[in-house]
């Protein structure tokens, strides 16, 4: 090889590892409530204004490499659907298309104030879901219409309307939603959802179809429910590592999924029920706007592994539903494996101090607390 030969494959070896390098850092957006600009580069210095206009921006987008979109402190007002729809760029389990909040519960510079909060305030469609929605109209904050998403660290509220303010309305918001049966690898952690039914309700804090939605380390307060499985027979499907604290729904709903959900490390306090099941059929009427079947055929039973969780205070344990307006029924227990799972009847104390790094937790000492569920991945 001559001298020029070698210069040029050293100029194409460190232009690769350059290219390399790129694609394995992959794209980053910045986002500030207060000071950023929508019409900026979206670097950390020169910050997007809204959620929205960085969803656009990373739809746009292709090529290979993860997508971050990083969220600064402050209050979002989500004024539209967060539609994340890349369908140029090559995303896969390790290069992911990550939402998250630029400082994590773990960092030690975090507090609870830190937390980017989103609170939704768009018009309310009249259409759900791909049609007429007849119980008065829902909202989608982020829609996820794609695989390998996480969404991490952020704090969601509910939507500022009257819920009911007609006989047979149910207005409603999703906070996250996957629509699409075809789906997979979801992860939603160590996000805060609170909701009011009064002031700020929250009907679902997540509903997703498809397969592998994880939802660990989150904490769940006064929402209707907390998670949506909805497609029957998916599969990889976790719960793990969270506070569910007065929900007046149900505290998970599952509709017809595999027995391999991992459901452990849960702490569940004053809710109206712990878990909401339906067979695979009665969650197809409903998205199909048919009548619901009156009965659960023995084939469609299944029976879910509960371990290491705290129910306490709750009004019931397992029931079934159905739509929007739940229409609850009791349903036998023994349906789900507790092994070994604490059952008390006082509710769980839980740290109501703003300044506390555990706000909004189980209260340091109490026997929920040792659960180890929470915003924290370290116990340290």
């Amino acid at each position: 090889m001559n001298r020029r030969e070698l210069m040029q494959a050293v100029l194409l070896g460190s232009a690769a590892g350059s290219l390399a390098a790129q694609e394995a850092r992959g794209m980053e957006l910045w986002v500030h409530p207060a000071r950023g600009d929508d019409r900026a580069a979206g670097t950390k210095a020169a910050p997007l204004k809204t959620l929205a206009e960085a969803a656009r921006r990373v739809n746009q987008s292709d090529g290979p490499g993860p997508v971050t979109v990083y969220l600064s402190e402050g209050i979002y007002s989500i004024g539209e659907t967060t539609l994340l729809r890349p369908e140029r760029r090559r995303l896969s389990k390790d290069a992911r298309l990550t939402i998250r909040a630029e400082i994590l519960p773990d960092d030690p510079e975090w507090d609870t104030g830190r937390m980017p909060t989103l609170i939704h305030t768009m018009p309310l469609p009249e259409e759900w879901h791909g049609r007429r929605d007849p119980a008065g109209g829902a909202a989608n904050g982020m829609l996820v219409e794609t695989n390998h998403v996480t969404i991490r660290g952020l704090k969601f509220l509910g939507y500022p309307l009257v819920e009911t303010p007609k006989l047979g309305q149910i207005r409603r918001l999703y906070a996250v939603s996957r629509l699409a049966e075809g789906l997979e690898d979801l992860e939603i952690s160590q996000c805060i959802f609170l909701g009011d039914d009064h002031t700020n309700p929250m009907h679902v804090a997540a509903i997703v179809k498809g397969d592998g939605a994880r939802v660990h380390h989150c904490v769940f307060r006064g929402s209707k429910i907390t998670v949506v499985y909805w497609t029957g027979g998916s599969h990889g499907h976790s719960f793990t590592h969270n506070c569910c604290d007065a929900i007046y729904g149900s505290a998970v709903w599952t509709c017809g999924i595999r027995n391999d959900f991992d459901f452990r490390y849960n702490v569940v306090s004053g809710c109206n029920y712990v878990w909401t099941w339906q067979p695979a059929s009665w969650a197809r009427a409903v998205q199909q706007g048919q009548p619901v079947p009156d009965t659960i055929r023995t084939e469609e039973m299944i029976s879910y592994r509960v371990s290491n969780c705290h129910f306490a205070g709750n009004r019931r344990l397992f029931g079934s539903g159905v739509g929007a307006r739940q229409r609850y029924a009791d349903l036998d227990p023994s349906w789900l494996k507790l092994e070994p799972t604490q059952i008390t009847a006082e509710p769980v104390p839980v740290e109501k101090d703003q300044t506390r790094r555990n706000y909004l937790h189980p209260a340091e000492g109490s026997e929920a607390a040792r659960i180890g569920a929470g915003l924290f991945l370290s116990r340290g």
